[in-house]
């Protein structure tokens, strides 16, 4: 099916992810990526254009700044900038910094690369935020270039200790949605809303990015779009990068984790129907990680159902389930806390859909599929507002080619009114379809022929049983194995064959192997073992192999032979018509008419003149639904009646070469 797209998923939850991903980040004036030492944790790489106009290249330019990750306490860290004209220095792929805390000796190191040396104005800006640094201690930070052109910058810093920052009061207004900011009297303070990320409080999108002066004694109404567990409120003394105050006090409010929690993210679709995989990708304004898993919903605005053993897997806010078959009701149903957001594949259509025709006793379903796949049905009886599945499972399985198509299946119909379970059974996680046919519809001709099929078989029973006949040669009573063969022949003729098959089963109890009833069985162990797996079987419970013939098994038959090869007729695609007739025709070399476990049978008024060939024609034949009778004797283990054979019923022909049919044979 193809392997999960990994890497375009990681690169989607790069692109897609909250901007606030608990790791340090560099700004750059161009494309860029980043590595850096282990302790550090490799940073995000963004392009944008920094705020160092202030600063003359070449510049190395250290400031203290806070960091503040998730649920932690916050500390001091350096921030870096760095200003460089690079066109006297020759063609530059990179920067390298170069971290050394004095007195504690702690190195570490952070190279950025220009993705394309080529493109772009040859002034660098790079900022980093920012390499973590106890309070008062120094670092010492060198720039060096990649690769090496001499140039040499290095910068010390001290971290002073911390004092404490400016007081403000707040009160939470959630009628107007906003924090009202109160300044005591004293220095101005610059307050804003922001939303607490790993390394820095990032300030709201537009229109609520916004940051006021307020003087002393004065108060501010700040708006919000969303009540967030990771939205802050800083102030600040108006000079840059003076010590800054923040308080974040929704983390712990229930109001802060529900629904406003799950409208502020936004899911991307990644899902694929041919790669059989679910995949979300989440963008979130907090940096939460909400855990994931599979859910049912029974329609639209029901509720979901959870999936025992489906847990996604995340990386990078992206999850993923493998072995799928998506449904636009199969869901992903995030979990936070204590609440929970369900968010569906955003796409209307499936990758494959099934439809139902009824024949007498049988149901026809074809599964036409855009990707190759396997699908499984099983009949059902509802109850309520449940249909569970009953043995046995048919399967189909697509060809081997890669190539998606068209699949049929047949089912055996026990009961009016039954309803039947399709899936696709190729995959771990898969929506059941409930299909329950319209029996009322079905066409009188077959209705009539398979009342006859199961009457006339339970009126054998019953006379059989009444009458006690010592013609049966097995002491008890039942019916041995029977497998049924027939050609590949119309829908309708495909239709009376099973239509026998479940009135053997239904009135005689036989145990009756039908390859269009095991399609699935046929595709996977291929048309030959299936077949002599079949006939051993049989042979060995001393059952019967019921060969259908019919015009289009006589067309196949001369092609068989090799004498009709121009002519047209039915196709033979898996092989299986043809192998039941080279293994009869094996069988037949070495025994006598009726003693290879072989009889065959017709259907009187589909084939009037059957055009058997000359070496079929010593084995048992009955004409049905008129010879059930005899059938049902031989099935059960009686022997032929002498001369119960097709030379009883055909003749020389007349004019066509072909066998013409006797007077007292049934018509």
């Amino acid at each position: 099916m193809g392997r999960p797209p990994s890497a375009l998923l990681l690169a989607a939850a790069l692109l897609l992810a909250a901007p606030g991903a608990p790791r340090p980040r560099v700004t750059a004036n161009f494309a860029c990526r980043v590595r850096a030492e282990s302790a550090l944790r490799r940073p995000r790489c963004h392009q944008k254009e920094p705020d160092d106009a202030a600063l003359t290249p070449p510049a190395l330019a250290l400031s203290t700044a806070r960091l503040c990750p998730a649920a932690h306490a916050c500390q001091p860290c350096v921030r870096v900038r760095v200003v460089l004209h690079t066109a006297g220095l020759g063609r530059i792929r990179g920067l390298h910094l170069h971290f050394l805390v004095l007195g504690s000796n702690r190195a570490s190191w952070l190279k950025v690369w220009r993705k394309d040396p080529e493109a772009g104005s040859s002034l660098w800006q790079v900022r980093f935020d920012c390499f973590p640094v106890e309070s008062g201690h120094r670092v010492l930070v060198s720039l060096g270039t990649i690769p090496e052109r001499g140039l040499s910058l290095s910068q010390s810093h001290l971290v002073a200790p911390e004092q404490a920052g400016p007081e403000f009061s707040y009160a939470w207004l959630p009628a107007a949605r906003a924090i009202q900011v109160s300044v005591p009297r004293g220095p101005a303070l610059t307050v804003r809303l922001c939303h607490q990320l790993a390394l820095e409080c990032e300030e709201l999108p537009s229109p609520f990015h916004r940051q006021a002066l307020v003087s002393g004694g004065r108060s501010v109404v700040l708006p919000y779009e969303f009540l967030l567990p990771c939205l802050c409120i800083e102030a600040s003394y108006p000079p840059r990068d003076s010590l800054r105050t923040k308080r974040c006090p929704f983390r712990d409010q229930p109001a802060a984790h529900g629904a406003e929690l799950w409208a502020s993210m936004h899911f991307h679709d990644h899902s694929a129907s041919g790669e059989a995989h679910m995949a979300m990708v989440l963008s979130a304004r907090c940096p939460l990680r909400p855990a994931a898993t599979l859910c049912w919903k029974e329609s639209e605005g029901r509720a979901c159902h959870g999936i025992p053993n489906s847990t996604a897997t995340e990386s990078e806010w992206a999850y993923m389930v493998e072995k799928v078959d998506v449904h636009p009701l199969l869901c992903f149903q995030f979990s936070y806390g204590n609440s929970s957001h369900v968010e569906c594949p955003h796409r209307p259509d499936t990758a494959w859909n099934v439809s139902v025709s009824v024949g007498f006793a049988q149901l026809r379903l074809d599964i036409a599929s855009a990707v190759p796949a396997s699908f499984s049905a099983a009949l059902c009886r509802q109850q309520g507002r449940g249909c569970e599945p009953q043995a046995p499972v048919y399967t189909v399985t697509g060809p081997d080619s890669g190539r998606p198509g068209e699949l049929s299946l047949l089912l055996p119909m026990r009961v009016l009114g039954g309803c039947v379970l399709v899936w696709r059974s190729d995959v771990q996680f898969a929506r059941k379809q409930l299909l329950c046919p319209d029996v009322s519809r079905r066409r009188v001709g077959l209705l009539a022929l398979g009342l006859a099929l199961a009457l006339g078989l339970l009126g054998t029973v019953l006379l059989l049983r009444c009458r006690s006949l010592h013609t049966l040669s097995t002491g008890p009573w039942g019916c041995r194995p029977v497998l049924l063969l027939c050609s590949p022949d119309s829908e309708e003729h495909a239709a009376r064959v099973c239509g026998l098959a479940q009135a053997l089963r239904a009135a005689l109890g036989c145990s009756v192997r039908l390859a269009l009833w095991e399609a699935g069985s046929v595709g996977r162990l291929g048309a030959l073992p299936w077949l002599y797996a079949q006939r051993e079987l049989v042979a060995r419970e001393q059952g019967t192999v019921l060969l259908v013939w019919s015009p289009g098994s006589a067309r196949l038959y001369q092609l068989w032979q090799g004498a009709g090869a121009g002519s047209s007729g039915s196709a033979d695609p898996h092989g299986l018509f043809g192998a039941a007739l080279a293994c009869l025709q094996s069988e037949l070399g070495g025994v006598g008419a009726g003693q290879g476990g072989w009889a065959l049978a017709y259907f009187g008024e589909a084939c009037r003149r059957p055009d058997v060939p000359p070496a079929l024609r010593l084995l048992p034949c009955y004409c049905l639904p008129r010879e059930l009778p005899g059938l049902a004797r031989r099935l059960q283990g009686a022997r032929p009646r002498p001369g119960h054979g097709c030379p009883a019923c055909w003749g020389p022909g007349r004019g066509t070469g072909g066998p013409a049919l006797q007077p007292n044979c049934p018509r």
